[in-house]
């Protein structure tokens, strides 16, 4: 079992923590200074991130933040979590509050062009789906002409339920929510006929629900998201950062590499490319102003992306969701999991 971050940042914190001019130090500087990363998150999304029975943040988007704590100090444990809700996720970022975003969030042309952030890699491709209550009866989202749709406001959701409905002629109403599990809420109490989501949040949710067995997640998937992490626009120093340290939990996986075995392959891989990977040969380190184990620490400290997948939302895991034959493979398994070259 992988040590956790204990280290919590409440909102209230987030909004009253200083901010740093834009002609002050580069992000990459004042995390260094500081001694931590920011990471925004959100306040719940079992999988992604969330608080276990020890008031320690788990999940998919935690690890990412880890193992940029890694890649920068050699210490996973050395991020703060700031959970935000959703309206305030983008400002956090512009602010300088924040060092990144790793919340769920998808990668859509207006928050990339209009929000004030760069969006990176896709750590997991997802789609928009809708969940109902067994007993009605539902096979179909088509079936569901005329009926009541729990949504988040501000999210991508609100637009493409009504594309959806729309192109289909289904005339859904939305009852929308500031608060995830305000929302989560009002459809566990019938307070409308259907929850929409990324069908890994539906997954998640229903995970949590008083009965999951009452619960049905409909076969359609009516978007593309592409859910990424993002950091404050024009950054590329401490972007190049967060994007290889991603590239990196990708590439260990399609070389064998994993947090057990990743001290042998230090020691003892010929491989050029895994010995320029683990930091044994080369230089690649100091375009980005890190450490010459950089990689080493994340594969080390969180692990390959292929063992973070497992333990957060995997088969096993609360979400129970597969990999194989998904865009979540890696490419060489036909999913769409590629890491730039390490040359």
């Amino acid at each position: 079992m992988l040590k956790l971050s204990t280290s919590i940042l409440l909102a209230s914190s987030l909004l009253s923590a200083p901010t740093f001019a834009a002609d002050t130090a580069s992000t990459l500087t004042q995390v260094k200074e500081r001694g931590y990363v920011n990471c925004v998150i959100g306040n719940s999304f079992p999988g992604f991130y969330s608080l276990n029975k020890e008031g320690e943040w788990q999940g998919m988007d935690i690890d990412m933040c880890r193992g940029v704590a890694a890649a920068v100090f050699g210490d996973a444990n050395n991020v703060k979590f700031l959970p935000v809700q959703w309206a305030q996720s983008f400002t956090s970022i512009k602010s300088g509050k924040g060092d990144m975003l790793s919340k769920g969030m998808t990668w859509t042309l207006s928050r990339d062009a209009e929000q004030g952030l760069d969006f990176l890699d896709t750590y997991f491709y997802d789609g928009q789906g809708f969940m109902v209550r067994k007993d009605l009866g539902v096979t179909s989202v088509k079936e569901l002409e005329g009926a009541t749709i729990c949504v988040l406001t501000g999210t991508s959701s609100e637009l493409n339920i009504a594309d959806y409905s729309r192109a289909h002629s289904l005339d859904l109403k939305t009852v929308v929510f500031d608060d995830s599990s305000v929302r989560n809420t009002a459809f566990f109490n019938n307070n409308c006929d259907a929850l929409t989501n990324d069908k890994s949040g539906l997954a998640a949710q229903r995970s949590a629900a008083p009965n999951p067995a009452d619960y049905v997640i409909l076969p359609e998937t009516i978007s593309k998201e592409a859910l990424s992490f993002a950091v404050k626009q024009n950054d590329s120093e401490w972007a190049n950062v967060v994007k290889w340290t991603f590239a990196a939990m990708v590439a260990a996986e399609e070389f064998g590499i994993t947090s057990e075995n990743v001290d042998e392959m230090k020691a003892n891989s010929q491989s050029p490319v895994v010995r320029r990977l683990l930091g044994v040969e080369g230089s690649l380190n100091k375009g980005l102003g890190l450490p010459d184990d950089w990689a080493y620490q994340v594969i080390k400290n969180v692990g390959n992306y292929g063992e973070v997948y497992e333990r957060n939302v995997g088969p096993n895991s609360v979400l129970g969701l597969e990999r194989e034959g998904t865009l979540n493979a890696l490419w060489k398994d036909g999913g769409m999991m590629y890491a730039k070259s390490f040359r």
